[in-house]
């Protein structure tokens, strides 16, 4: 049975964390609502004390930052673009048109069409989340999407260099520098100076993810994508100096950000203990990832590899990397990840950075039953039909007459009726 040798938050004390978050996003997005604009600059001041004269950049003010930055920094953004868009082409490849003649004379089709706008969340605040827009801008473009809307808050007063490029060089339509609550509502309900999107995506704190969960509906979103997770599934074959890096590597994003050891090895687990209280010592963010591991960090202490893999499909982790003698088991048997790293010569900085696959992922148990953001996400599955002879109209609407009438259907049955009628 799973022993916990060290756990975080109780779930009552996040459960009242989250209502107090649910109750904060409501009166925003009534102001803004409301008073539209007037609301979005109001809190833009309040939060990022960002008042410019319009949150959208100009052509000329985004060829001059892209122009200030290093060569060396403009190639390293292209590069990781470049592992972003070759495997979102293959993705993208994998969706088919699909047309077959299901009885003589009827076809059926289903066609992939890309959503016509979207809004592309890149979050900054702490850290300037420049990889945010490879994996939501990008993939919308490589998709086919028309309309792409980027949004990005200021860091500290400055406009984001890097990210402002990424954005560019992704495809964005428009670039606007305004975060938080404020640069949702604005995309999805629309304002005076900002025609409304029909998709939201990118990931951002648990602010930005209760927006998107409550404007869900009005517009449509990828996933709720909340503050990040990380668990490590691990045996005796693992070592604790890179099993600590790996946690503290995610727990770094931010105070509330899971970070979870699931091991076979008990020694492992105190080491590992011992190792981050030794890289909390000098890590330059260890008053965030710090923080993090003592309220939010778990170690779980299992049997075997089966119980471990019982444990982490329970955990339903955001990113779960794997390193053990039999990283296979894990890979041909888990279930609910959102991204699996496996071995040690991968980890989720790479996946979160520059590999190709997308870093925005489900978290808070939402793996459970859906993936990450990919560029299936922004592509429509619609359905045709179309029947080429009197004799197959005329077979089906007898079925479908009775099979109205069953469920009292009427005036479905009429339109079946007439099909008989007119085509026996």
């Amino acid at each position: 049975m799973a022993k916990y040798l060290k756990s975080g938050k109780s779930a009552d004390f996040l459960f009242e964390a989250d209502q107090k978050v649910q109750e904060v996003v409501r009166g925003i997005l009534a102001d803004i609502r409301t008073r539209g604009d007037e609301a979005v600059r109001e809190l833009s001041v309040k939060f990022d004390n960002w008042n410019p004269d319009s949150f959208k950049l100009s052509e000329d003010q985004i060829s001059e930052i892209i122009a200030s930055l290093p060569q060396q920094t403009i190639d390293d953004l292209k590069f990781a673009q470049d592992q972003v868009r070759h495997f979102a082409e293959v993705q993208k490849a994998a969706l088919q048109d699909v047309e077959v003649e299901t009885l003589p004379g009827v076809i059926l089709g289903h066609k992939n069409l890309p959503v016509n706008s979207v809004g592309c969340y890149v979050p900054g605040g702490r850290y300037p989340m420049i990889a945010s827009a490879h994996m939501s801008v990008l993939t919308a473009s490589v998709a086919g999407v028309k309309r792409i809307i980027a949004s990005t808050p200021p860091i500290n007063g400055e406009l984001p260099r890097e990210t402002i490029a990424a954005m560019h060089f992704g495809g964005a339509d428009e670039i606007h520098i305004i975060g938080g609550v404020q640069a949702i509502a604005r995309m999805a309900l629309g304002t005076e100076t900002l025609e409304p999107v029909d998709m939201l995506v990118g990931p951002g704190n648990a602010y930005v993810a209760e927006a998107k969960r409550q404007l869900f509906g009005q517009v449509g979103i990828d996933l709720l994508a909340g503050p990040t997770e990380v668990l490590i599934v691990a045996d005796d074959s693992a070592d604790a100096e890179m099993v600590a890096t790996d946690l503290l590597g995610q727990a770094e994003h931010g105070p509330t950000s899971p970070a979870v050891l699931i091991t076979t090895s008990e020694q492992l687990a105190r080491d590992t203990e011992t190792e981050i209280g030794r890289q909390l010592e000098t890590l330059p963010t260890a008053d965030i990832a710090g923080v993090a591991w003592r309220d939010y960090g778990q170690i779980i202490l299992v049997a075997d590899h089966q119980e471990a893999l019982v444990e982490a499909d329970k955990v339903a982790s955001e990113h779960v990397q794997i390193l053990t003698a039999d990283d296979d088991f894990f890979l041909n048997n888990m279930t609910n990840y959102g991204a699996l790293f496996l071995g040690p010569r991968t980890n989720v900085a790479y996946g979160d950075k520059v590999i190709g696959t997308n870093h925005t992922l489900p978290t808070k148990l939402a793996a459970r039953y859906t993936g990450g953001l990919w560029v299936g996400k922004f592509i429509k599955t619609v359905t045709y039909q179309r029947v080429l002879t009197d004799e197959a109209s005329a077979m089906i609407g007898e079925y479908c007459s009775r099979l109205c009438e069953y469920e009292r259907f009427m005036a479905h049955k009429a339109q079946a009726d007439l099909r008989v009628k007119r085509y026996s």
